[in-house]
């Protein structure tokens, strides 16, 4: 699934090339794409309409309209949105289409965007932000935003460290901070040398300054890569591009190979719910929690193997 890099280099590919055209016409193909509402109510809420920004929050993409609706797209695990040419050949699984005007002013001919999406979990929908609380709830249940909210350690510390949870799912959990999946998750505990299991409670000041530095400095580091771009190729930009950050992973898709780290731990996987969780042994130590009730939570299994 597009975490919060990847869905923030597809937001300012929009904001480059999107940002001000009319949509003469809309087209959906696909009734589960637009499931929330209605097929009807997407293309009637997207004809004439003019796209005044570009936005995001978490992995969800916003585009305010001068109708007074927003545009809210979320790619879940396979959707991409793709800027074509009029009347080239569309992609399989293409659910949604905008028909853009030219933009004299800018330069940018009519133009096509797409909504691609094979497994059809993602979702096109149009809503009234005054009622967003009853068309979008889980928008307004978003927790802190790394990138697009002004806060610190301190605001950081008071999320975590009141909490029993293991740190990977309390960095999962979108009500706590929004945006970070399995691959930025892994990579940041990773550079803050903490293990995945280490309950929120156990942390120490030290500790959340280093989530929050290292968060910062690799999610701004995969933005400016273009974000990651897996052997599956499901993510990639507006125009087509995959990004590159995957180069730069330490621990994420790397079960069974040495740490590239510290060079002497062997890079391990955990399964736990389903969800795979990679790290070093070595650089990742656990430690002994707090005194005091601790949540043990679910039994962990290890394995070796490929992240997917």
């Amino acid at each position: 699934m597009p975490e919060l890099p990847e869905v923030e280099t597809v937001r300012r590919g929009l904001e480059r090339t999107v940002v001000g055209r009319l949509i003469t016409r809309a087209e959906v193909g696909r009734q589960r794409t637009v499931r929330r509402t209605s097929a009807d109510a997407v293309i009637n809420g997207l004809t004439g309409a003019t796209v005044l920004a570009a936005q995001r929050r978490g992995k969800y993409l916003l585009a305010p309209l001068d109708t007074g609706d927003t545009l809210m797209v979320h790619l879940r695990m396979t959707g991409q949105l793709l800027l074509s040419e009029p009347g080239a050949g569309r992609p399989p699984h293409t659910h949604v289409v905008m028909h853009l005007a030219g933009q004299e002013a800018s330069g940018h001919p009519p133009a096509e965007l797409w909504f691609v999406d094979p497994r059809t979990f993602g979702e096109v929908v149009v809503f009234d932000p005054e009622h967003a609380d009853v068309e979008v709830p889980e928008l307004a249940g978003l927790g802190l935003d790394p990138l697009a909210d002004e806060w610190g350690p301190t605001e950081l510390g008071t999320l975590l460290r009141r909490r029993t949870t293991h740190l990977k799912p309390l960095l999962l959990d979108q009500h706590v901070v929004a945006g970070i999946g399995n691959i930025y998750a892994d990579e940041i505990l990773h550079a803050a040398r903490l293990h995945p299991d280490l309950p929120g409670t156990a942390l120490r000041h030290r500790d959340v300054v280093r989530i929050y530095d290292e968060m910062q400095r690799i999610l701004n580091a995969s933005v400016r890569a273009g974000g990651s771009t897996l052997r599956d190729a499901q993510y990639v930009d507006l125009m087509g591009a995959g990004g590159s950050y995957q180069d730069d992973h330490r621990v994420y898709g790397r079960a069974g190979e040495r740490c590239i780290t510290c060079g002497r731990g062997v890079v391990r996987r955990l399964v736990h719910s389903g969800r795979s969780t990679h790290y070093c042994p070595v650089c990742q130590r656990p430690r002994a929690p707090r005194p005091g009730p601790v949540r043990a939570g679910r039994a962990i299994r290890h394995t070796a193997g490929t992240s997917r």
